[in-house]
Protein backbone atom coordinates (compact mmCIF):
# COMPACT_ATOMS: atom_id res chain seq x y z
CA UNK A 1 0.00 0.00 0.00
CA UNK A 2 1.16 2.99 -0.89
CA UNK A 3 2.48 5.85 1.76
CA UNK A 4 -0.32 8.53 3.41
CA UNK A 5 1.01 11.81 2.39
CA UNK A 6 0.24 14.13 5.13
CA UNK A 7 0.90 17.79 3.29
CA UNK A 8 -2.22 19.69 3.05
CA UNK A 9 -3.43 16.94 5.71
CA UNK A 10 -6.67 17.92 7.93
CA UNK A 11 -5.72 16.85 11.02
CA UNK A 12 -7.71 16.49 14.70
CA UNK A 13 -5.31 16.24 17.55
CA UNK A 14 -6.68 15.91 21.12
CA UNK A 15 -4.44 16.71 24.16
CA UNK A 16 -1.97 18.68 22.81
CA UNK A 17 -0.69 20.92 25.45
CA UNK A 18 1.78 18.74 26.45
CA UNK A 19 3.08 15.15 25.91
CA UNK A 20 2.73 13.39 23.33
CA UNK A 21 0.00 15.44 21.70
CA UNK A 22 1.76 18.40 21.86
CA UNK A 23 5.03 16.54 19.71
CA UNK A 24 2.52 15.57 17.23
CA UNK A 25 1.12 18.79 16.46
CA UNK A 26 4.65 20.00 16.15
CA UNK A 27 5.71 17.57 13.58
CA UNK A 28 2.93 17.12 11.76
CA UNK A 29 2.91 20.75 10.77
CA UNK A 30 6.75 20.55 10.27
CA UNK A 31 5.21 17.58 7.45
CA UNK A 32 2.74 20.69 5.81
CA UNK A 33 -0.60 19.28 7.76
CA UNK A 34 -3.28 21.54 8.39
CA UNK A 35 -3.75 20.73 12.50
CA UNK A 36 -6.44 21.43 14.32
CA UNK A 37 -5.31 20.85 18.60
CA UNK A 38 -7.39 20.57 21.59
CA UNK A 39 -6.35 20.43 24.53
CA UNK A 40 -7.99 22.12 28.61
CA UNK A 41 -4.45 24.46 29.01
CA UNK A 42 -5.15 27.93 26.99
CA UNK A 43 -1.20 29.39 27.60
CA UNK A 44 0.20 25.58 26.39
CA UNK A 45 -1.69 26.06 23.49
CA UNK A 46 -0.73 29.72 22.55
CA UNK A 47 2.97 28.87 23.08
CA UNK A 48 2.33 26.01 20.46
CA UNK A 49 0.74 28.39 17.78
CA UNK A 50 4.13 30.48 18.79
CA UNK A 51 6.27 27.48 17.71
CA UNK A 52 4.13 26.30 15.03
CA UNK A 53 4.13 29.71 13.12
CA UNK A 54 6.65 29.83 10.82
CA UNK A 55 6.47 26.03 9.77
CA UNK A 56 5.14 24.46 6.33
CA UNK A 57 2.23 23.06 7.90
CA UNK A 58 -0.55 25.73 9.85
CA UNK A 59 -1.71 25.14 13.38
CA UNK A 60 -5.32 25.95 14.85
CA UNK A 61 -5.91 25.96 18.66
CA UNK A 62 -8.93 25.40 20.32
CA UNK A 63 -9.42 25.51 24.55
CA UNK A 64 -11.63 22.99 25.75
CA UNK A 65 -12.25 19.60 27.95
CA UNK A 66 -12.73 16.42 25.75
CA UNK A 67 -15.40 15.09 28.32
CA UNK A 68 -17.58 18.20 27.14
CA UNK A 69 -20.04 17.21 24.67
CA UNK A 70 -20.04 21.34 24.12
CA UNK A 71 -16.24 21.07 23.38
CA UNK A 72 -16.97 17.90 21.09
CA UNK A 73 -19.64 19.71 19.15
CA UNK A 74 -17.23 22.71 18.87
CA UNK A 75 -14.32 20.71 17.44
CA UNK A 76 -16.49 19.31 14.38
CA UNK A 77 -18.54 22.45 14.20
CA UNK A 78 -14.78 24.59 13.25
CA UNK A 79 -13.91 21.11 10.70
CA UNK A 80 -17.10 21.31 9.01
CA UNK A 81 -17.22 25.18 8.50
CA UNK A 82 -13.28 25.77 8.10
CA UNK A 83 -12.58 22.20 6.06
CA UNK A 84 -15.33 20.59 5.02
CA UNK A 85 -13.80 16.90 5.63
CA UNK A 86 -11.26 15.81 8.20
CA UNK A 87 -8.80 13.39 6.83
CA UNK A 88 -7.40 11.93 10.74
CA UNK A 89 -8.52 12.24 13.74
CA UNK A 90 -5.72 11.23 16.36
CA UNK A 91 -7.49 10.44 19.94
CA UNK A 92 -4.28 11.13 22.01
CA UNK A 93 -5.96 12.77 25.23
CA UNK A 94 -6.01 10.85 28.34
CA UNK A 95 -5.16 10.45 32.14
CA UNK A 96 -4.37 7.92 34.31
CA UNK A 97 -4.80 6.84 38.41
CA UNK A 98 -2.41 4.88 40.67
CA UNK A 99 -4.06 2.72 43.82
CA UNK A 100 -4.92 -0.84 44.64
CA UNK A 101 -8.59 -0.79 43.05
CA UNK A 102 -10.29 -1.88 46.65
CA UNK A 103 -8.69 1.89 48.36
CA UNK A 104 -10.17 3.88 45.20
CA UNK A 105 -13.24 5.29 44.54
CA UNK A 106 -15.89 5.13 42.58
CA UNK A 107 -15.17 8.52 40.93
CA UNK A 108 -11.79 7.85 40.19
CA UNK A 109 -13.12 4.64 37.80
CA UNK A 110 -15.37 7.25 35.85
CA UNK A 111 -13.45 9.58 35.39
CA UNK A 112 -10.64 7.77 33.63
CA UNK A 113 -13.32 5.85 31.77
CA UNK A 114 -14.77 9.42 30.34
CA UNK A 115 -11.19 10.87 29.50
CA UNK A 116 -9.91 8.01 28.09
CA UNK A 117 -12.64 5.91 26.59
CA UNK A 118 -16.18 7.36 26.28
CA UNK A 119 -14.71 11.10 25.08
CA UNK A 120 -12.39 10.10 22.07
CA UNK A 121 -15.49 7.55 21.43
CA UNK A 122 -18.06 10.01 21.04
CA UNK A 123 -15.74 12.58 19.29
CA UNK A 124 -14.95 9.62 16.78
CA UNK A 125 -18.65 9.16 16.50
CA UNK A 126 -19.14 13.05 15.72
CA UNK A 127 -15.92 13.02 13.00
CA UNK A 128 -16.57 10.01 11.12
CA UNK A 129 -19.21 11.86 8.61
CA UNK A 130 -16.80 14.29 8.10
CA UNK A 131 -13.85 11.78 7.69
CA UNK A 132 -16.16 9.67 5.02
CA UNK A 133 -15.76 12.66 3.09
CA UNK A 134 -11.71 12.95 3.67
CA UNK A 135 -8.60 12.11 1.55
CA UNK A 136 -7.53 8.62 2.33
CA UNK A 137 -9.31 8.89 5.94
CA UNK A 138 -7.79 7.56 9.48
CA UNK A 139 -8.32 7.14 12.82
CA UNK A 140 -5.24 6.84 15.04
CA UNK A 141 -5.79 6.00 18.56
CA UNK A 142 -2.58 6.16 20.82
CA UNK A 143 -3.63 3.51 23.14
CA UNK A 144 -0.91 1.83 25.38
CA UNK A 145 0.91 -0.98 26.23
CA UNK A 146 -1.34 -1.97 29.38
CA UNK A 147 -4.28 -2.42 26.96
CA UNK A 148 -2.83 -5.86 25.92
CA UNK A 149 -1.28 -6.77 29.25
CA UNK A 150 -2.79 -5.05 32.59
CA UNK A 151 -0.83 -4.88 35.49
CA UNK A 152 -1.66 -4.14 39.15
CA UNK A 153 -2.57 -0.49 40.91
CA UNK A 154 -3.90 0.62 37.72
CA UNK A 155 -6.55 -0.86 37.31
CA UNK A 156 -8.36 1.97 36.06
CA UNK A 157 -6.19 3.02 33.40
CA UNK A 158 -6.26 -0.72 31.86
CA UNK A 159 -9.96 -1.09 31.70
CA UNK A 160 -10.23 1.90 29.97
CA UNK A 161 -7.53 1.27 27.49
CA UNK A 162 -8.40 -2.24 27.04
CA UNK A 163 -11.57 -0.79 25.95
CA UNK A 164 -10.89 1.17 23.43
CA UNK A 165 -8.58 -1.43 22.05
CA UNK A 166 -11.74 -3.54 21.80
CA UNK A 167 -14.05 -0.59 20.01
CA UNK A 168 -11.06 0.36 17.41
CA UNK A 169 -10.87 -3.54 16.38
CA UNK A 170 -14.45 -3.44 16.37
CA UNK A 171 -14.90 -0.35 14.18
CA UNK A 172 -12.17 -1.28 12.10
CA UNK A 173 -14.14 -4.04 10.47
CA UNK A 174 -17.05 -2.04 10.45
CA UNK A 175 -15.75 1.16 8.58
CA UNK A 176 -13.46 -1.17 5.93
CA UNK A 177 -16.40 -0.75 3.56
CA UNK A 178 -16.06 3.52 3.92
CA UNK A 179 -12.27 2.70 3.60
CA UNK A 180 -12.07 4.66 6.86
CA UNK A 181 -8.56 2.94 8.19
CA UNK A 182 -8.38 2.42 12.44
CA UNK A 183 -4.85 2.13 13.80
CA UNK A 184 -3.43 2.27 17.16
CA UNK A 185 -0.24 2.92 18.72
CA UNK A 186 0.54 1.12 21.88
CA UNK A 187 3.28 3.03 24.26
CA UNK A 188 4.70 2.18 27.17
CA UNK A 189 5.74 4.37 29.86
CA UNK A 190 6.88 7.91 28.14
CA UNK A 191 8.30 10.88 29.57
CA UNK A 192 5.76 13.85 29.82
CA UNK A 193 3.46 15.52 32.55
CA UNK A 194 1.13 12.87 32.13
CA UNK A 195 1.97 11.08 36.12
CA UNK A 196 1.57 15.06 37.33
CA UNK A 197 -2.33 14.76 37.04
CA UNK A 198 -3.12 11.87 37.98
CA UNK A 199 -7.06 11.35 38.98
CA UNK A 200 -7.59 10.67 43.02
CA UNK A 201 -3.99 9.66 43.37
CA UNK A 202 -1.96 10.51 46.58
CA UNK A 203 0.59 12.87 44.59
CA UNK A 204 3.08 10.85 46.69
CA UNK A 205 2.86 7.68 45.25
CA UNK A 206 5.01 7.20 41.92
CA UNK A 207 4.17 4.94 39.27
CA UNK A 208 6.86 1.89 38.90
CA UNK A 209 6.98 1.75 35.87
CA UNK A 210 10.94 0.63 34.23
CA UNK A 211 11.99 2.68 31.06
CA UNK A 212 10.70 5.26 29.12
CA UNK A 213 10.45 6.96 25.92
CA UNK A 214 10.68 10.63 25.01
CA UNK A 215 7.67 11.94 23.73
CA UNK A 216 8.88 13.36 20.56
CA UNK A 217 9.87 9.58 19.58
CA UNK A 218 6.73 8.64 20.32
CA UNK A 219 5.21 10.89 18.07
CA UNK A 220 7.69 10.12 15.43
CA UNK A 221 6.63 6.42 15.57
CA UNK A 222 2.52 7.37 15.55
CA UNK A 223 3.38 9.75 12.44
CA UNK A 224 4.83 6.35 10.85
CA UNK A 225 2.14 4.09 11.92
CA UNK A 226 -0.23 6.55 9.95
CA UNK A 227 2.32 7.04 7.08
CA UNK A 228 2.22 3.15 6.76
CA UNK A 229 -0.91 2.49 7.49
CA UNK A 230 0.12 0.18 10.02
CA UNK A 231 -2.72 -1.73 12.11
CA UNK A 232 -1.37 -1.37 15.37
CA UNK A 233 2.68 -0.84 16.39
CA UNK A 234 3.35 -1.65 20.13
CA UNK A 235 6.46 0.47 21.69
CA UNK A 236 9.89 -0.59 23.04
CA UNK A 237 11.37 -4.05 23.51
CA UNK A 238 10.10 -3.90 27.27
CA UNK A 239 6.39 -2.60 26.23
CA UNK A 240 6.63 -6.13 23.64
CA UNK A 241 8.31 -8.62 26.03
CA UNK A 242 5.45 -7.85 29.03
CA UNK A 243 2.78 -8.29 25.84
CA UNK A 244 4.32 -11.40 24.93
CA UNK A 245 5.24 -12.93 28.57
CA UNK A 246 1.73 -12.20 29.04
CA UNK A 247 0.12 -14.12 25.96
CA UNK A 248 3.09 -17.14 26.28
CA UNK A 249 3.46 -17.42 30.20
CA UNK A 250 0.14 -15.86 32.15
CA UNK A 251 0.49 -17.29 35.31
CA UNK A 252 4.40 -16.49 35.60
CA UNK A 253 4.19 -13.16 34.61
CA UNK A 254 1.04 -12.60 37.43
CA UNK A 255 3.49 -13.64 40.03
CA UNK A 256 6.42 -11.18 38.59
CA UNK A 257 3.74 -8.47 38.47
CA UNK A 258 2.69 -9.30 41.61
CA UNK A 259 5.99 -8.70 43.56
CA UNK A 260 5.29 -4.60 42.47
CA UNK A 261 1.43 -4.80 43.62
Amino acid sequence: MARRNLKDARIIVTGASSGIGRALAIQLCQRGATVLATARRADRLQELEQLCRDMPGSLTTMVGDLTSEQHRQEIVSYATVEWNAVDVLINNAGAGAIGRFDDASAERLRRVMEIDFFAPVELTRLCLPLLAMGRRPAILNIGSVLSHRAVPNKSEYCAAKFAMRGWAESLRVELAAQRIEVLMLSPSTTRSEFFDSLVDTNPNVKSKSVGSMRPERVAQLAIATLVRSKREMILSLGGKGLVWAGRLFPRLTDRILGRFA
